[in-house]
């Protein structure tokens, strides 16, 4: 029987592999397959965080509603009453720098940071950011610890082998593996207000929050930070923060920063769907769309419009609006952005520079005298005030940043907009109080909240 030379070489080809999958293992190492070795190099850099703070609760009937209990807020008792948390912490300094999630430390009076080697040190909050959900804190008198190294996570891949360690339910450190299962949920897929983040399948649990997910180099790809879960407990689906997000809030703490700055886009996005891609003449839905912008916006002075859409930053795809500020703030404040967009069906490069939204000298003015105004607290709209408050990239005019003595009865809350008052609109906060110095009866006030427009019929 004769066999053609193209089957041989096949048998040839395949029977190192046949013999390969009857070999048993010979060595140590292929016996006993473990994570162990990585575990040993990162698990003494994961910390346990006991925080406490004080806030203070009052009582009213209104309590629960949510528009009768602003006309009550300031008029109750106030209670104090202390709220402990418990959480987990990772060593990326030597020197003592650690990194958790805000929801861990919250505003923390106390904190308590204990290793995996039972020292103890006491915590201090560098820099925090609630939106973000990272607090950076550094421990007193700390100095050699065991530290982790950032990995890049952009580099993350579905299916790499992560291991999550923390502390789940306080029963001490624990480990779990997985995978990467996604590398790009945004806030909205995760049901939280915001966020960019990776997904793994690694049990994470209450008490893990702030802990490490770790790659097979032992180094930091994310922090831990929450779980989709309907019953409380890990379905095999939870999200940490990358680490190159994580890295600049480091960054910025240990240049001594106590807000942290971002990049201001200065435009509104909205995502790319079925029925604007066809509209735009795609093949399959990408990018996002730009539907506002401000004309102070570094996208503008790029020469960036609306209705263009942006389809990635420096070569990665964006597909919302959680990952256009993502890459926007690892980038950086003082970096240039390399921008690809679709206009009128054709793909553009344009290069923008990033900076912090203008405006942060705006100076609050308190408005004086008997009128039922007296006491609120308004400043001019700059683009660092539209930033920090959310409103429409065409908001203009005066803005209130808080209510007190009469006012507060009006019912205004930091972010609306005055728009006019007896009909007459106002440039800026200087002109308003003038007008109300010169004793002119209020009849009505114009005001925006959001995408609404109020309107309240004074007497006083």
């Amino acid at each position: 029987m004769r066999v053609s030379g193209l089957f041989l070489a096949l048998a040839l080809a395949l029977a190192p592999v046949a013999h390969a999958q009857q070999r048993v293992p010979v060595s140590q190492a292929e016996l006993q397959l473990s994570f162990a070795p990585v575990v040993r190099k990162t698990a003494p850099a994961v910390v346990n965080i006991y925080a406490s703070w004080v806030t203070e609760r009052r009582a009213s009937p209104f309590a629960n509603d949510p528009f009768f209990s602003q006309f009550f807020d300031g008029f109750t008792q106030a209670t104090p009453r202390v709220q402990n948390s418990l959480g987990s912490g990772v060593i990326v300094d030597a020197g003592g720098i650690v990194v958790s999630n805000y929801h861990v430390v919250q505003e923390a009076r106390d904190i308590r940071v204990v290793l995996a080697d039972r020292r103890e040190f006491a915590g201090e909050v560098l820099l925090s950011d609630r939106e973000a959900d990272i607090a950076v804190i550094r421990l007193e008198d700390a100095e050699g610890l065991p530290a982790l190294d950032f990995a890049d996570s952009d580099l993350a891949q579905v299916g790499d082998l992560v291991l999550a360690i923390g502390n789940p339910f306080g029963v001490g450190q624990t480990v779990s593996s997985g995978i990467v299962s996604a590398t790009a949920r945004t806030g909205a897929a995760t049901r939280q207000s915001s966020g960019y983040f990776l997904q793994t399948d690694a049990p994470i649990n209450p008490g893990n929050s702030g802990g490490a997910l770790v790659d097979m180099q032992g180094r930091l790809v994310g922090l831990n930070t929450s779980i989709l879960t309907r019953s409380g407990g890990s379905n095999g689906i939870g999200f940490a923060i990358p680490a190159n997000l994580v890295a600049q809030y480091v960054d910025q703490a240990k240049a001594g920063n106590d807000r942290f700055q971002r990049p201001w886009s200065g435009l509104s996005v909205q995502e790319v769907d079925g029925g604007i891609a066809h509209a735009l003449g795609q093949q399959v839905p990408a990018g996002v769309l730009v539907s506002d912008l401000h004309p102070e916006s570094p996208f503008a002075r790029a020469g960036i419009r609306t209705g263009d859409v942006i389809l990635a930053i420096d070569g990665f795809a964006v597909n919302a609006a959680d990952a256009l500020d993502y890459r926007l703030v690892t980038l950086g404040i003082g970096t240039e952005a390399e921008v690809d967009l679709l206009r009128d069906g054709a793909q553009q490069r344009v290069r923008v520079a990033l900076a912090e939204a203008p405006g942060g000298d705006a100076t609050p003015v308190q408005i004086g005298g008997r009128s039922l105004l007296a006491g609120l607290v308004v400043a001019d709209v700059t683009p660092r005030l539209i930033e920090e408050m959310d409103l429409p990239m065409s908001t203009s005019g005066v803005i209130v940043l808080r209510s007190e003595g009469p006012s507060v009865r009006l019912g205004l809350r930091p972010g609306d907009v005055i728009r006019s008052l007896n009909g007459d609109a106002f440039e800026d906060a200087a002109s308003l109080q003038r007008e109300l110095r010169g004793g002119a009866r209020l009849r009505e006030m114009e005001f925006s909240r959001g995408e609404q427009i109020l309107r309240l019929r004074l007497h006083g």
